[in-house]
């Protein structure tokens, strides 16, 4: 990034659009929340075909002029940042490209502006704007418990997917095609709906041998369903819950959940704006 955009005008817009901590900067998410909520309205309201066939004028423009509201945001955040490229591809960077992407492609492909409805996920940023020092530390915690315990969830994904194959082919055999396990990938279907008790019904086993068989398994579905609870409960147990944490972010790639004294980022060590609370 070049030394202009981190003169004063960038680095005060910066915080008005990054920063939650600040009266502008929570004034401004809550204005993009609004903003989000009032489009997204508009889209579902515009696929009700009595409205759209008497208001087509007017939802029409809602549209451009909330396309044209986020596209003016997503520029001035990929200004004031130090690594736009590096926000483009962050999640929030996505999903606002998303955002608008639809009512260009609208106008090559009439009909894809329906697809606009996927705004709904930038009203994720409402944790941004609800979030205290004490949900920051929460959510830091989560992740790195669930980070901790990708192993143990691994080994348990592969065992169930192993029993799953296991049991499906022992299906297969039991009931057979008469019955409607007429492949061992639709009896490993019938495994996966048992052994996670969702239970459609559209397959199910006729025999004796297989309704035993399905008990079992549904029995077993219980207990397996707890595992990965159990397992990233454990980890939650040992990890350390750090305090302090503010909503502050990295204007360089982006991390949040500084202390409000620090002055440089804990993840890339770039110079973090000034806290001006």
């Amino acid at each position: 990034m070049t030394e202009a955009r981190q003169g004063p005008l960038q680095r005060r817009i910066y915080e008005i659009i990054f920063e939650t901590d600040t009266p502008l900067g929570k004034l401004f998410d809550v204005t993009l929340l609004a903003a989000i909520f009032a489009s997204v309205l508009v889209v579902c309201v515009d696929s009700v075909e009595g409205i759209h066939a008497h208001y087509l004028e007017e939802l029409a423009v809602a549209e451009w002029f909330f396309t044209g509201l986020f596209t003016i945001e997503l520029a001035l955040r990929l200004l004031t940042v130090r690594k736009p490229i590096g926000y483009v591809f962050s999640f929030y960077g996505l999903v606002d490209i998303l955002a608008i992407l639809p009512s260009y492609l609208g106008l090559l492909m009439p009909g894809t502006q329906h697809l606009l409805v996927i705004r709904i996920l930038r009203l994720l940023r409402i944790f941004r704007v609800l979030k205290l020092g004490r949900y920051v530390s929460e959510s830091q915690v989560l992740v790195t418990a669930i980070r901790n315990s990708r192993a143990k969830i691994a080994v348990f994904l592969f065992t169930v997917l192993t029993l799953v194959v296991v049991i499906g082919a022992a299906m297969y055999i039991i009931e057979g095609r008469e019955n409607g396990f007429d492949s061992i990938p639709r009896s490993m279907y019938w495994a996966i709906v048992t052994l996670t008790t969702v239970g459609y019904g559209d397959i199910t086993p006729q025999t004796i041998p297989g309704q035993i068989l399905s008990s079992a398994l549904m029995i077993m579905g219980y207990g397996i369903i707890a595992i990965p609870t159990g397992i990233v409960t454990a980890e939650l147990t040992s990890v350390g819950r750090p305090t302090g944490m503010t909503t502050r972010t990295c204007p360089s790639c982006l991390a949040e959940g500084h202390l409000a004294q620090a002055r440089f980022c804990y993840a890339c060590s770039e110079e973090l704006v000034p806290d001006r609370n």
